[in-house]
């Protein structure tokens, strides 16, 4: 984008003026220092404590519709209403602060009813990959020692073998199950809290009484680790609540960059509505969207699947002002045909992070809706989702930027040979993050959690650099690791798979460009002497292991040893080569 898209006179304000004047005492974003698990962070001063505060201040927006799944409306009434019923049905089954509540379920409204039951306990919630295989969720719910599970009828049928070997587990809720349920440890989540149509109708009650303090567990998301097995990022309420006021901090940063006071916040103002298309398990979906749009009384859309004609038709009928969540879904609203048959007027911001995206698509986004502003971010499980945020000018001047920190949030780069030696301005290195969204560390993985976290600090694996305004830029990732539309794929994990494989004695995975994905993974093998493998057959044993979006979309087979360099690393960069016909395809 060039200079010309910019007002004259922009900036109006550095961003150390924005965030000083922002977060001066007395005001909405005020910052103070606390200690916490022995390191001293600036945090919000404001921000909710728990995240049961957030349920008990969201039911104040009363009537107004908070979740639309379908032909399903629920009001911010309802959806308490739902919350307290389900929190004492918990209770009786025995959850308690720190105990472990699993969900695994697509976006649904009882998804998000299920979160902040078991939140609103002080349970440590644990939503998983509802994309996993079987064994892979297993696993999720032995390492975190889940007591009980609530999942949808698809993800029962894929678990049911495997409940057996959950010692832990006292309990499963299963919902828009259509068949009777024999188990006396199973019930169907409608026979407590009815249909979401129905959840005006329940009982007006509290939820029951706990205390529950900012740095108290919250939550834990897994995350793919290089040793090929997921660890789970154990939050605190202080660090998932913390995008609510990094977001809208950001919001108010961009009027004052332009010159402009930011707007009071309005009660009686239009309502918010947002179209969420990615999924409540990944931090971003649920902290960054979720969490904020239940605390600001703003509606949230829910799809079955992603499909974009599917999100024409919503953003017309629910009037959604706000879209995105991976730039795979911005190109597809962007380049669809079918958009000029769609009034999509109401659109005032297409925003994303969680992948590599292309500084071009910043231009087209402005061109293809012109109210809307182009937004990301920077941020990661670790770090309970936002660190950074870059949108509106800002992002056309940078649009290869993921932005400047939070003023809550530090960013340093650091040489990645020693881990010690901080680099200077514009210089490339391992990305270190610190700050109260930060999680607490690895769940049971005291070796992980002491090499990731260092006195406050994450760190990332990402390299990057800092300019002189502070403003981030990624330039790679050093974990071995590849994005496909927002999905974390470890390339270790789907290695180890191939290797189990008995003809193959060598294996590399290495992502291919794709233009809206981001990259998706492509194999390279070398077969054992004599032995034999077709593309489709080794395909189709990572799909028998892996979830669907981990398995190559190409196998190429390499006909002596992999090429390496002296220390033994694959030379992945050679391999990619073979894939360049395939780029972008």
């Amino acid at each position: 984008m060039t200079e010309a898209a910019l007002p004259p006179g922009w900036p109006a304000m550095s961003i150390a003026d924005a965030h000083a004047l922002l977060t001066a005492p007395g005001t909405p974003f005020e910052t103070e220092e606390v200690e916490v698990r022995g390191v001293k962070l600036k945090t919000w001063k404001n921000s909710p404590a728990s995240l049961r505060d957030v349920v008990e201040a969201a039911r104040a927006h009363g009537e107004k519709i908070f979740l639309v799944y379908e032909d399903e409306r629920v009001s911010f009434e309802a959806f308490y209403r739902a919350v307290s019923a389900l929190a004492r049905e918990f209770a009786s089954k025995g959850v308690k602060k720190g105990d472990r509540v699993a969900i695994v379920m697509r976006n649904l409204p009882e998804w998000v009813v299920s979160f902040y039951a078991g939140a609103a306990l002080g349970a440590i919630v644990t939503p998983l990959n509802a994309w996993w295989t079987g064994p892979e969720l297993e696993y999720g719910l032995t390492d975190s020692g889940t007591k009980v599970l609530v999942v949808d009828a698809e993800r029962y049928e894929r678990l049911t073998e495997h409940l057996p070997n959950c010692p832990d587990l006292v309990h499963v809720y299963v919902s828009r199950e259509s068949d009777e349920i024999a188990h006396p440890e199973v019930s169907c989540l409608e026979n407590i809290i009815g249909g979401p149509n129905d959840w005006a109708k329940l009982p007006d009650q509290p939820l029951p009484s706990v205390e529950i303090a900012p740095d108290d567990d919250a939550t834990i998301f897994y995350t793919s680790g290089t040793t090929g097995k997921p660890k789970g990022a154990l939050a605190t309420n202080r660090g998932v609540n913390s995008n609510i006021l990094t977001a809208a901090c950001a919001g108010a940063r961009r009027f004052l960059r332009r010159g402009e006071m930011p707007p009071a916040p309005d009660p009686d103002g239009p309502q918010r509505s947002s179209l969420i298309s990615i999924p409540f398990f990944h931090v971003t979906g649920c902290m960054a969207v979720l969490n904020t749009s239940l605390f600001a009384g703003a509606k949230l859309v829910m799809m079955y699947k992603w499909d974009v004609i599917r999100a024409f038709e919503l953003i017309e009928r629910e009037k959604i002002q706000s879209a995105g969540g991976v730039p795979t879904i911005a190109w597809q609203l962007i380049e669809h045909p079918a958009r000029k048959n769609y009034d999509l007027s109401s659109l005032e911001s297409v925003a994303y992070g969680g992948a590599p995206s292309a500084p071009e698509l910043v231009r087209r986004i402005s061109e293809a809706f012109p109210k809307s502003q182009p937004g990301q971010g920077w941020g990661m499980t670790e770090t309970c989702a936002t660190v950074t945020s870059n949108g509106a000018e800002d992002y056309v001047n940078r649009p290869d930027s993921c932005g400047p920190a939070a003023p809550v949030a530090e960013l340093k780069i650091m040489d990645p040979a020693d881990g010690k030696t901080e680099m200077p301005v514009g210089q490339v290195g391992e990305l270190w993050a610190k700050g109260p969204m930060v999680v607490k560390g690895y769940w049971n993985k005291p070796e992980a959690t002491a090499q990731t976290f260092i006195d406050g600090w994450v760190r990332t694996g990402d390299l990057a650099r800092l300019d002189e305004e502070g403003f981030c830029y990624i330039i790679d990732r050093a974990k071995d690791m590849l994005i496909r539309g927002g999905e974390n794929i470890y390339c270790v994990e789907v290695e180890n798979v191939l290797y189990d494989h008995p003809a193959v004695m060598d294996a590399a995975i290495v992502g291919v460009p794709h233009k809206t994905l981001g990259e998706e993974p492509a194999a390279v093998v070398t077969l054992k002497p004599g032995a034999e493998a077709t593309e489709q057959e080794l395909r189709a044993h990572v799909a028998e292991h892996l979830a669907a979006f981990k398995v190559p979309v190409a196998v190429k087979f390499w006909h002596e040893t992999l090429p390496r360099n002296p220390n033994g690393k694959i030379l992945k960069n050679e391999l990619k080569k073979l894939f360049e016909d395939k780029a972008d395809a």
